[in-house]
């Protein structure tokens, strides 16, 4: 398993989850110095992200990007996969392929979270999970097309109404045509929904493609409750090789964070 740290590049999240939030050169500097694998980057549109000047500094920095997340869509635009209103699922749609455009370039996936949507107003969940299943097709057929997944991350009750544990989510993406989705277990999430971690972890056996390495309280591994040695050995069962990537809040502070993140990386894979 390899290591991974959140820069935020999107001013209207820097009260989010996300460790650096001063741009990707300090952002790459500091996940180099605190020996990070790669770094997972939250912009707020794809051209945000200049290809030359990223590659850049991950040449610089002996750095990976680990993932790109799409979730400015919602933050600033309110754009989802299941809005009622079909021009706001196209935008939905050609946001998220710009994003699987940038994040291919650097053999990364991008993430569906937020962007997802829920179920509101008059909207069915049937029809809800039609509109999902559709923008899913669509776009991980999109992102199978540049050799990378895309990943759909499941989130807590309070985020979405749609799908909040690994088994039902499965299940859902089993139903689909495509095969290009793997899914996205955030530890923070799981901790909110799940009765026991390690069993959810089980149950996406070949599915799981990423991982935020998040504790109870959305701060670095060991600041929380969350008990990550059996979360790590399921992996480790599963066959999991991917990131474990601390979408987390910069708490105490950033600097911090990222040191707690690090040292629980080690400690915990190296059991």
């Amino acid at each position: 398993m390899r290591s991974a740290i959140t820069i935020s590049l999107t001013p209207q999240a820097r009260s989010g989850p996300f460790v650096f939030h001063d741009g990707l050169a300090e952002g790459c500097r500091v996940a180099s110095e605190f020996g990070f694998d790669a770094v997972e980057i939250f912009p707020p549109a794809a051209n945000a992200i200049d290809e030359a000047d990223l590659q850049g500094l991950l040449d610089r920095h002996s750095l990976k990007v680990a993932a790109v997340g799409t979730g400015a869509g919602w933050l600033i635009h309110k754009w989802s996969l299941t809005s009622a209103d079909a021009a706001v699922r196209q935008r939905a749609r050609d946001f998220i392929r710009a994003i699987i455009d940038v994040a291919a370039a650097f053999g990364a996936p991008a993430i569906i979270g937020s962007m997802q949507g829920k179920i509101e107003g008059d909207v069915t969940r049937e029809q809800a999970l039609a509109w999902l299943g559709e923008g899913l097709e669509e776009l991980g057929d999109y992102a199978a097309s540049h050799g990378q997944p895309l990943l759909y991350e499941f989130l807590n009750r309070y985020e979405t109404n749609l799908f909040n544990r690994v088994a039902p989510t499965v299940k859902f993406l089993k139903g689909l045509k495509t095969r290009g989705i793997k899914v996205l277990a955030d530890l923070f999430h799981m901790n909110i929904e799940e009765t026991d971690l390690a069993a959810a972890v089980r149950a996406g056996r070949d599915w799981i493609g990423h991982v935020h390495f998040a504790d109870s309280n959305r701060q670095a591994i060991g600041l929380g409750h969350t008990p990550i040695e059996p979360i790590v050995a399921a992996l480790r069962e599963i066959g999991y090789a991917g990131y474990l990537s601390a979408e987390i809040f910069p708490l105490p502070d950033a600097l911090a964070a990222a040191r707690q993140t690090i040292e629980s990386f080690h400690r915990s894979t190296k059991l």
